[in-house]
């Protein structure tokens, strides 16, 4: 994919998106336990998988979910992710909303995020919610990795939304991406050659994810965009200092990578670095304190276990109720891996818990 991106035959996400949805895309296929439709949410192109009614039941619950891949891969019709979708309708018995947001390269931030926002508000207006039979004060938002980051970032927004009459219950982030300020935190040192998701891979993410130039992925690593010189990083820094948010089973010996100088024109090329829809973590006080009662996963073998880890201490510093659920033999990306011939014991693990979760607390 790369040599074909180098050779400009085509963007090598699109070719890579292209061979995984090619060989693995589903049709909306419904069975006696589970409808599967597809629909559009305001412009936006969703998956609704409904379990059927039961007996003397007028309501259900349910969950918006937002798949990860980076912001440029995968897709609600997969077969991981429709899977995964279908477990959690029929083991919560709730209505599962999967949103089938645009992609890198058709588009970048921040379509993205609007399409997330988007979908979910239209999904929260009660005659939608009337006509899945969805109760309006059980419903979560929740997603994997780039779609963590999404779903933390929908629901900072509809928290700041004054018009807004139903809000979400609660909110579930997998293995969030939640930050691109310090690339140096102990996870990125420590898994910064793990498998699936490397460091330089989590970077390149992030410059697609802003249409940025590849030529500043060695800047970004070593974080010469928030150097103590770049004045438009210095208040956002008290917001994500690992050395105070994580435990020191999570620090170890690592040391914090700090630029006396760097590259302030970094900034000035990319500005969503510091733009709070893209990076939650980084958000004031004040927003966190709105945010419902939420749960994070993360995995020890993983470069973002501390993002999920810092913005579970901030949400808990600003008074929300969290749930951080840690697995140390874990890794990225495995809670979606529970298919042959991909069927890992790790993402039974994980996806069991987090329903265990969903099914205690809405």
């Amino acid at each position: 994919c790369h040599l074909i991106h180098y050779l400009r035959l085509s963007h090598h996400l699109i070719v890579l998106n292209y061979l995984i949805c090619t060989f693995d895309k589903l049709k909306s296929v419904s069975s006696e336990d589970i409808k599967i439709t597809d629909a559009v949410f305001d412009g936006v192109e969703v998956r609704v998988f409904e379990p059927p009614a039961k007996r003397d039941e007028r309501l259900k619950r349910s969950v918006v979910y937002i798949h990860g891949g980076g912001w440029a891969l995968a897709s609600a019709r997969t077969s991981l992710y429709n899977n995964l979708c279908r477990i959690m309708a029929e083991s919560l018995n709730a209505v599962v909303v999967s949103v089938e947001y645009r992609l890198v390269p058709e588009v970048c931030f921040p379509e993205q995020f609007h399409d997330a926002v988007r979908a979910t508000k239209h999904f929260l207006q009660p005659d939608v919610l009337a006509e899945y039979s969805v109760d309006p004060s059980r419903i979560a938002i929740s997603g994997d990795s780039a779609g963590g980051n999404l779903a933390a970032a929908v629901c900072q927004q509809l928290s700041k939304d004054e018009h807004l009459t139903i809000r979400p219950k609660l909110q579930a982030l997998i293995y969030p991406v939640l930050q691109a300020f310090d690339f140096n935190t102990p996870s990125y040192q420590q898994n910064m050659n793990m498998p699936v998701l490397p460091r330089y891979v989590m970077i390149n993410y992030w410059i697609d994810y802003f249409n940025g130039n590849y030529d500043l992925a060695h800047s970004l690593l070593i974080n010469n965009h928030t150097a103590l010189d770049v004045g438009q990083a210095l208040s956002f820094r008290g917001r994500l200092n690992w050395t105070s948010l994580l435990p020191s089973s999570f620090k170890k010996n690592y040391k914090p990578v700090i630029q006396t100088t760097g590259k302030a024109e970094i900034i000035q090329e990319i500005p969503a670095l510091l733009d709070v829809r893209a990076v939650p973590l980084l958000a004031e006080n004040e927003t966190l304190q709105l945010q419902p009662k939420t749960y994070i996963l993360t995995c020890e073998n993983d470069v973002l276990r501390d993002d999920g880890v810092m913005y579970a201490k901030r949400l808990e510093n600003a008074g929300v109720e969290v749930t951080l659920d840690h697995f140390d033999d874990c890794f990225h990306g495995c809670m979606i891996f529970t298919i042959w011939p991909t069927d890992f014991s790790a993402g039974i693990q994980t996806r069991n818990s987090y329903i265990k979760w969903l099914d205690e607390n809405l």
